[in-house]
């Protein structure tokens, strides 16, 4: 865990950047979010039914397939990623299909062999667990879990046994690039979940703008954002990485700033 335990050990807040394999230049885009400033890297792996994802990384995700992309691509992608930047974490996120259907044994083994750091898993619940939890946890990997507003104090210790690296929490209770919470809901959320665990928080879902990651970024250990930079991938294809450097500067600025 030491990348993360790097990434979110700094004074100021992480800024954790989300692109979708596949979609466009990968490596290129890649490294415009390292060179502006993200301290965190979530690549997407693309799926057919991104069913907790909006309209934008859909969008990125049906061109990505149009495109080939496949599990070994990403993987590639990865490898490639930890390469040319040792020390910036890298997070596959996706779905549990493309993730166990050979094994969650092959996956996490090509995963760490890829220089992975962690998987967000989106749709294997806490309860279900067994399904890659382990595999991940014995080849060094963090399974990092998602908490929601809707995680109430029942349910918040059977999500946070066994995450690891960070915890994502969901702002909204919703789909990707829509709506924000309050800053006051996501305060006091943050603070909630902190009580009960000593590992990172970072929040996500419906961060677009740096001033929007500001506010957060005065309350949580990272700030997540994703569907604005899609967008970019998709508007600009080629030319996407002088646009995603930008708008990741000023995000960078915004969170390692906030306090």
């Amino acid at each position: 865990m030491s990348r993360f335990a790097s990434a979110f050990g700094k004074p100021a807040p992480a800024l954790v950047c989300f692109i979708t394999a596949g979609d466009g230049d990968t490596a290129a885009n890649l490294d415009a979010l390292v060179e502006a400033g993200a301290d965190v890297i979530e690549l997407g792996m693309p799926f057919t039914d991104p069913m907790a994802d909006g309209p934008a990384i859909q969008s990125a995700n049906l061109r990505s397939l149009g495109a080939g992309t496949t599990t070994a691509d990403v993987l590639r992608y990865a490898a490639d990623f930890r390469a040319r930047h040792p020390q910036v974490p890298l997070v596959l996120m996706g779905y549990a299909n493309p993730m166990v259907r050979r094994g969650p044994e092959w996956f996490a083994e090509a995963a760490a062999a890829a220089g992975v750091d962690g998987v967000i898993c989106v749709d294997i619940p806490p309860e279900e667990d067994d399904a890659l939890g382990p595999a991940l946890r014995a080849h060094g990997i963090a399974p990092i879990r998602l908490a929601t507003p809707t995680t109430d104090a029942a349910r918040l210790p059977q999500v946070l046994e066994g995450s690891e690296g960070f915890l994502y929490y969901v702002s909204v209770a919703g789909i990707t690039g829509k709506q924000q919470a309050q800053i006051a809901s996501i305060e006091a959320n943050v603070a909630r979940i902190k009580q009960s665990t000593g590992i990172p928080v970072a929040v996500g879902f419906g961060v677009r703008t740096p001033e929007q990651a500001a506010e957060i970024a005065k309350v949580a250990d990272g700030v997540v954002v994703g569907s604005a930079l899609v967008e970019i991938c998709g508007q600009h294809g080629a030319e996407a990485p002088q646009h995603l450097k930008a708008l990741t500067a000023a995000l960078a600025e915004a969170v390692h700033s906030a306090r």
